[in-house]
């Protein structure tokens, strides 16, 4: 009898033991959704950087600019506070690009201005680049108004700040990505897309390392197609190169019931070219994977009236969590994204 109760003892112990640590496991496999991530991702924080980088003072953030030097400042100061970094290779947060650069094209007297980049390094495979990209630049004053581009593309830019803040928050409990991740705020993209193109030419890492771009312009607003709810985002160009990039953007989308997926502008032959307009256009054309999320144009698209008051913030919110679950899903994957297209142009 005393044996069988010992044994009987013991048994229990190891169970309760053996349910113990799979109770554990279970929460450090949960630990590594997306969701427990993405829910970092504060509409509180958003409208407050938004605020401060759509305002008066940053005088439209024009290219080369000292108001948008100022806006840069104030997305530095955000990752010095945060614990982010800038990548390793670079001396300093800014990717200087020349005004000559700048203006080769079209001649329009810009100064030297900055790419800015943040970046968490991957855990297991540091050299693979996931990239996400916004444009902080806008068109300046214009007849003695300030056009502040709250939405275009104040939006796209404190979203990428979040994002970067909820990876490093993982990062810094143990669950960074296995992929690292570049954040990088792109100038000129008003004037050409020149940031992005500098970039592109003269990259810290190598594109053949560079897995994919999540590009953000624009997505603090509804366009006229939505009148009625603002819970969808436009997605262009995910299946343009890699059938892996638009499977994961839609089974993200599904697994946390986002939002609705609208393919409107998808199509290249679309007379409004929004896919050869915005940064991300600048990765796809060398072969890169890349996906741009849009709310589309409004009333006050390249307005003086593009401002912080008409920003929807759960809208914003929503599509960063979005994007930032996209990423993490193309961060963490086993596998490369498969790149089995070739037209990206």
């Amino acid at each position: 009898m005393n044996k069988q109760i010992a044994f009987l003892f013991l048994y229990s112990f190891v169970f309760i033991s053996c349910s113990s640590k799979q109770s554990i496991l279970n929460s450090e496999v949960k630990k590594t959704n997306s969701s427990d991530y993405f829910q970092f991702i504060s509409s509180e924080r958003i409208q407050t950087n938004l605020t401060v980088i759509a305002s008066d003072e940053m005088e439209g953030r024009d290219t080369g600019t000292e108001g948008q030097k100022k806006a840069g400042r104030y997305i530095i100061d955000f990752y010095k506070k945060n614990g982010i970094g800038f990548p390793k290779g670079a001396t300093s947060y800014y990717q200087p690009i020349p005004a000559s650069y700048l203006n080769a094209k079209y001649d329009e007297n810009l100064k030297d201005s900055e790419n800015i980049w943040a970046f968490i390094e991957g855990s297991e495979k540091p050299d693979e680049i996931v990239v996400v990209s916004a444009h902080y630049d806008h068109i300046g004053i214009k007849v003695g108004e300030v056009f502040n581009g709250a939405d275009d593309d104040g939006s796209g830019t404190v979203a990428i700040m979040e994002i970067a803040a909820a990876f490093q928050k993982a990062k810094n409990e143990g669950h960074g990505p296995k992929r690292s991740i570049l954040i990088l705020h792109v100038t000129g993209e008003e004037h050409g897309l020149h940031g992005s193109r500098y970039y592109s030419e003269n990259p810290l890492f190598p594109l053949a390392k560079t897995v994919a771009d999540v590009n953000i312009d624009m997505i603090g607003r509804r366009d006229k197609f939505h009148e009625d709810t603002n819970n969808y985002v436009y997605l262009i160009g995910s299946d343009y190169l890699s059938s892996d990039l638009f499977t994961i953007c839609e089974e993200v989308n599904k697994k946390y019931n986002l939002l609705t997926l609208d393919y409107k502008y998808n199509d290249k032959k679309d007379p409004n070219r929004f896919y050869y307009r915005s940064d991300h256009y600048n990765f796809a054309k060398n072969g890169i994977p890349s996906v741009f999320l849009f709310n589309g144009t409004h009333e006050d698209y390249h307005k003086a009236t593009d401002e912080v008051t008409k920003i929807e913030f759960d809208a914003l919110t929503t599509r960063a969590k979005y994007a930032y679950a996209i990423t993490w899903e193309i961060a963490n994957r086993k596998d490369k994204l498969v790149v089995d297209k070739t037209d990206g142009r």
